[in-house]
């Protein structure tokens, strides 16, 4: 079993850019896929970027080009950097690890994008 701890949220202002950290603990990292999800406030939880275990990244289509995934193995950590971030990028971030049909995640972090 693995343990998600998020970081890196906070204030910022549209059009700035922030990095959201997902430390794991508790299991070998590198045998998980690695996922990012928002949720805002009166919305269901939605996927926002996956990284496999081979490092491919993929996108939902509102944050491709302005959003990054990367993972480090060796840091048993998952970043998300965010650029251009606009108002509705506004949400809970929540890292999810998955292996076969095993789900964990985060307690989350809040990203409020307002001036």
């Amino acid at each position: 079993q693995v343990q998600l701890v998020e970081s890196g949220g906070g204030l910022v202002q549209p059009g700035g850019s922030l990095r959201l950290s997902c430390a794991a603990s508790g299991s070998i990292f590198s045998i998980y896929t690695m996922a990012w999800y928002r949720q805002a406030p009166g919305k269901q939880r939605e996927l926002v970027a996956i990284i496999t275990t081979g490092g491919t990244p993929s996108y939902v289509d509102s944050v491709k080009g302005r959003f990054t995934i990367s993972r480090d193995n060796a840091k048993n950590t998952v970043y998300l950097q965010m650029n251009s971030l606009k108002p509705e990028d506004t949400a809970v971030y929540y890292c999810k690890a998955r292996r076969v049909n095993n789900d964990y995640w985060g307690q989350g972090t809040q990203v409020t994008v307002s001036s």
